[in-house]
């Protein structure tokens, strides 16, 4: 695979130069030609291969005519149009001769391909020395766009084109590349120059006027020399100044730039470490999806956000969550699906997922080619101007796609942007994935505790049914407490499974018509301690062991005269007071074989009788509000107390 071995600052100084001085060029198309896109030119992070460089340079010299047009991009470097490009690591020296000493440690900033480096032959005279890499071929235009550089370097500090000799070249039979670079000092060294040359003729000529006439001398010709050294001094120190002042502006401007990129990568790293822990902590979908695009929205220089995720048949591309977007936005969004089983769609979101490939966009008036009309119109209507898009892959699978835009261009979006989104992606679907099996295994563990209490219920007709209402009153009264989300589920699934241990209960006895004897009702009784037994067995994890215990106490009675244990008050676990209570109540309120349902009126009143003694007063009245307020729609079946 060709190695990257040129950063997008080269490409960048010739691109600047093409749109100053030859506007007619299609830089889209020559980019195109050189398999470039145009957010890898403006990423100072992005490094092209040494074939991409020659088919842009071949394509270029084709195009303007201009065979020398690599030393004229290197010599633009100097210009006010591309003079972001040196800056950083030119301006902030002292002057030519420091700029062109640190040649070699700045050429890592633009190229791999070559080894720089630089000997001082005097103050204004410097030998440049360029090394080819192992497995490197570079083309003689490069030797050209070199020599135009180094021309930059002086021009860039106001001075005259240098003179530069090239004795040795890789091009014409040398092993390097050699130049020998010379320039005219800056006007402060000359000024000072001329005042030392001054100080020597002065002391000369004060010197020799003492023999002439010592009071001349020292009444005219000193104070006169003495005058020429201090204005030769003063305006010497003045050009120094301005010169040390301009670079140490110049210095102050690069240090803000690099203060910038630090803020922005430690910002960049706080966000993606945000993101771990956030998703880390939720495993439902829609929670993850919140907390990613707050961390986004807070942490990312972008206008909106939204994140699109596939639907169970993997056919559309639904909205599950965004930022930025107004009331109208969001609406259209949530009514709009993109279909994934049409080939002929050319959305970008669904290229993305479909070709597991992220798009940057930064302008969208470049695609509208390659739009369908409704795509088109669902642009417009967002007012998009930019975007980039990822898709959320986990394990081979697209899931969704991520997607960030800018309605205005505050400035362009780069491959970096891209790659830190293409870093989110990821961990977003791999939390999906997770959320989705963790929920598929709860769906599980749900179907199969309803098969268990259904097994149990369906024994007989009359009490099919029975567990599930005793569940639905239970989480009643849960809700009626305040109850967090995992006591609930806790109490769900102990409700569910309450009567379990009836399996061990014969038919004869759990469908007899009419009352039990003494000894068939202390069979019947046994079933607490076998449900317990029973699901003991079961690897119940987390809040959930309390399970079988809850499930088995649940006829325990608050004065100690419940079984199987004769737990008493507060030594019941509250789960298993909840289930009574809505035991208890389903009970009376259903037909059995032996009896026919109790009024609600009268099974409160009995609930009432019985608090204190076998129920618990507060989960009896839990229960009293609940039926009321479920009842709402049906009044004949409230029941108002006074």
């Amino acid at each position: 695979m060709p190695k990257p071995l040129y950063n997008s600052r080269i490409v960048d100084t010739y691109i600047k130069l093409i749109k100053r001085r030859y506007s007619y060029i299609n830089i889209g198309d020559l980019l195109g030609f050189a398999g470039m896109k145009p957010y890898e030119v403006a990423d100072q992070g992005h490094w092209f291969t040494q074939e991409q460089i020659n088919l842009f340079h071949e394509r270029l010299k084709k195009l303007t005519g201009n065979t020398d047009i690599a030393r004229e991009a290197g010599r633009f470097a100097a210009s006010p149009e591309a003079i972001g490009v040196m800056r950083q690591y030119v301006l902030g020296l002292v002057g030519p001769a420091k700029a062109y000493d640190m040649v070699g440690n700045a050429s890592t900033k633009f190229t791999r391909s070559s080894r720089y480096e630089s000997r001082k032959i005097a103050g204004n005279k410097i030998e440049v020395t360029v090394t080819p890499n192992e497995g490197v071929t570079e083309e003689p235009f490069q030797c050209a766009n070199r020599t135009g550089f180094f021309e930059a370097v002086s021009m860039i500090f106001n001075y005259e084109l240098p003179h530069i000799d090239h004795p040795e070249c890789m091009f014409a039979g040398g092993d390097v590349c050699r130049y020998t670079i010379s320039w005219q000092k800056n006007l402060s060294s000359i000024w000072r120059r001329g005042r030392n040359i001054t100080v020597l003729l002065a002391f000369v000529t004060v010197f020799a006027s003492l023999f002439v006439n010592k009071w001349f001398a020292l009444g005219t010709v000193l104070p006169v020399a003495i005058v020429v050294v201090l204005l030769l001094t003063l305006v010497a120190e003045h050009l120094e100044k301005t010169e040390m002042k301009t670079s140490l502006d110049n210095l102050w401007n690069s240090s803000d730039q690099l203060l910038d990129q630090i803020n922005m990568n430690y910002n960049n790293a706080l966000m993606a470490n945000e993101v771990g822990q956030a998703i880390s902590r939720q495993t439902n979908i829609d929670d993850i999806l919140t907390n990613v695009v707050q961390i986004l929205e807070k942490r990312l220089d972008y206008d909106r956000g939204l994140i699109l995720l596939t639907n169970r048949e993997k056919d559309r591309l639904m909205f599950r969550a965004g930022f930025g977007y107004s009331d109208e936005q969001l609406g259209l969004l949530k009514k709009t699906a993109f279909h994934l089983n049409r080939p002929e769609s050319k959305g970008a979101f669904v290229v993305a997922l479909r070709e597991q490939r992220p798009l940057l966009i930064n302008d969208v008036n470049e695609i509208e080619g390659d739009l369908s009309p409704r795509s088109l119109a669902f642009v417009n209507k967002l007012g998009a101007q930019s975007f980039i898009c990822c898709p959320i892959v986990c394990e081979d699978e697209g899931l969704g796609v991520l997607a960030v835009d800018h309605l205005k261009s505050k400035r362009p979006l780069l491959q970096s942007d891209m790659s830190l989104l293409m870093g989110i992606a990821p961990m977003i679907g791999i939390s999906i994935r997770n959320a989705d099996l963790i929920d598929a295994r709860g769906r599980q563990f749900r179907s199969i505790l309803k098969v268990m209490a259904a097994s149990i219920d369906a024994r007989d007709p009359l009490t099919a049914g029975h567990s599930e209402k005793v569940t639905e009153y239970a989480l009643g009264i849960c809700t009626e407490l305040g109850l967090s989300d995992e006591h609930r589920e806790l109490i769900r699934v102990a409700s569910l499974l309450h009567d379990y241990g009836k399996i061990g209960v014969p038919d004869a006895i759990l469908k007899k018509n009419g009352m039990l004897t003494d000894d068939e009702y202390e069979i019947v009784k046994t079933h607490s301690f076998k449900t317990r037994e029973i699901l003991e067995q079961i690897s119940f994890e987390g809040i959930f062991s309390k399970v079988p215990e809850i499930a088995g106490s649940h006829h325990e009675k608050l004065d100690g005269s419940g079984y199987p244990q004769g737990l008493r008050g507060k030594e019941i676990p509250l789960g298993a007071r909840i289930i009574a209570v809505a035991d208890f109540f389903e009970a009376i309120t259903a037909k059995r074989h032996y009896r026919d349902p109790m009024t609600i009126e009268d099974a409160f009143r009995l609930l009432r009788e019985e608090g204190g003694k076998h129920f618990d007063r507060r989960l009896v009245e839990a229960l009293i509000s609940y039926y009321n307020k479920s009842c709402v729609g049906n009044p004949h079946q409230a029941v108002s107390w006074n």
